[in-house]
């Protein structure tokens, strides 16, 4: 797949230095908006403008919002004022709005003093929102029906009106502004009466949210409804807007890609990798990797303060990487595991004496097992096969107990800490991987020495 996108790219990049805008018509024209968009987002600078101008109106407004953001504002920088207006009337509000929101501040006065008064207004109300809020990735072009329509007037509506809606499948009966049900478009085309009054055969079972709504909370409706769209009211319960399903799978995917950056210890960010420079993935790994460094320096107080125990048992030393890497991983599958089950709504705060001890019975059984095949592998490889004479049965006591513990302190550590910080307005996957690991690691050390002084001194 890689290599034959190359390949076009290169066909394509040639066919117009070359000036064959006619071949190149030829091929692009057969392509899907979405390859197209791929395929444009890989192009220089120079070959970029010329191959977008080549496309028709229509295609081109399927193709442009499809495009990363980069290749958004290059092609803008160059489009003349009437390609900009030409562009701007294919997009649907939301796309308008999302490329306004994302564009430096000097490309989005120009985008909107092209765009015009109807459409300028209604991105200047979406921006108004929160930008996790449902208002914010709602669009304003769906289709509106009466209660009193026929089912006749209804379908000649939708004819006229449909081309420039987002979606038709769904249509919303309101009054004086006001959601009252929905109409599904296959029922209309199936109903055989004509004459027959929308609301005899609307839906008044509506489901819908307010333009605050978190958007997540968008996302967990349409997963657990099967929906394809939602329609957004505000406080009065009139109709802003509608959320189609392409819009929740933007949402989905950004709210995936965020929680995977702050789990592995970055900065979130809209780029993709692939447009990202070094120094831009450097801004956002830094910090965290500035924090975990000097969070790591009470491990080091813990060793030094330890020191005359690890130089009168020196055999000691040798199991501290294993003791931290376990106690780590163990947090880390219990964080990730809580913060996955927070995102699907499956636990709530409530749920938390519940969590702790399903992940507490999980840790004996997971402490006790690696426990017993420690102690196994201390006693058979590193004394009789190694011939390491300073691990003792009392030395091999002492690290099989500390895994023991230690696994149940992390367990414990990495199912609440995700928790409390969802209950406190954070997002819990900053409680994931990087965090728990170090917070354990200290745990992890405290708890060895302790019980190696206990237990051999």
């Amino acid at each position: 797949m890689a290599q034959s996108k190359t390949i076009l790219q290169d066909t394509l990049r040639v066919l117009a230095e070359e000036k064959r805008y006619s071949t190149i018509k030829d091929i692009i024209l057969f392509m899907n908006p979405a390859d197209l968009a791929a395929l444009f987002d890989t192009l220089d600078e120079k070959t970029l403008p010329v191959l977008f101008r080549l496309l028709p109106r229509d295609l081109a407004g399927e193709v442009f919002p499809e495009t990363e953001r980069d290749t958004q504002e290059t092609l803008i920088r160059v489009f003349s004022d009437s390609e900009l207006k030409q562009i701007l009337e294919g997009l649907f509000t939301d796309d308008a709005a999302d490329l306004v929101e994302e564009m430096p501040a000097n490309v989005a006065s120009r985008i909107l003093s092209q765009a015009d008064n109807t459409l300028r207004s209604a991105i200047n109300q979406i921006l108004k929102y929160p930008e996790d809020s449902a208002g914010s990735v709602m669009t304003t072009e769906f289709v509106e029906l009466k209660e009193n329509m026929t089912v006749s007037q209804a379908l000649d509506h939708i004819r006229n009106v449909g081309l420039d809606k987002e979606t038709v499948y769904t249509c919303y009966v309101t009054r004086a502004g006001k959601l009252l049900a929905t109409v599904a478009a296959k029922d209309l085309l199936v109903e055989k009466d004509m004459n027959r009054k929308i609301s005899e055969i609307m839906d008044e079972n509506v489901i819908s949210v307010v333009t605050t709504t978190d958007r997540e909370e968008v996302a967990k409706l349409f997963q657990k409804y099967n929906l394809i769209a939602l329609p957004v009211v505000d406080a009065e319960n009139r109709l802003a807007g509608i959320i189609t399903f392409d819009d929740v799978m933007d949402v989905m995917e950004k709210e995936a890609t965020e929680d995977i950056t702050i789990m592995s210890g970055q900065t979130p960010y809209e780029k993709s990798y692939s447009n990202s420079s070094p120094f831009e993935l450097y801004l956002h790994r830094i910090p965290w990797l500035l924090i975990l460094m000097v969070s790591a320096t009470f491990t080091g107080l813990i060793i030094t303060s330890f020191e005359q125990a690890l130089a009168a048992q020196v055999v000691l030393t040798a199991f501290i990487p294993m003791l931290m890497d376990t106690g780590g991983n163990s947090g880390s599958q219990s964080s990730v595991t809580v913060i996955r089950a927070i995102s699907l709504g499956e636990i709530e705060f409530r749920d938390l004496p519940r969590v702790m001890g399903k992940e507490l019975l999980t840790a004996v059984f997971c402490g006790l097992s690696l426990g017993a095949v420690c102690f196994a592998k201390l006693m058979l490889i590193d004394r009789l096969i190694l011939g390491n004479l300073a691990v003792t049965i009392p030395v091999a006591m002492a690290v099989c107990l500390t895994i023991m513990i230690t696994v149940l302190v992390a367990k414990t550590v990495g199912c609440t800490l995700p928790v409390f910080a969802w209950k406190l307005g954070f997002d819990p996957a900053v409680m994931a991987s990087p965090f728990i690991t170090t917070v354990v690691d200290a745990l992890s050390l405290l708890i060895y020495f302790t019980i190696a002084s206990l237990i051999l001194f």
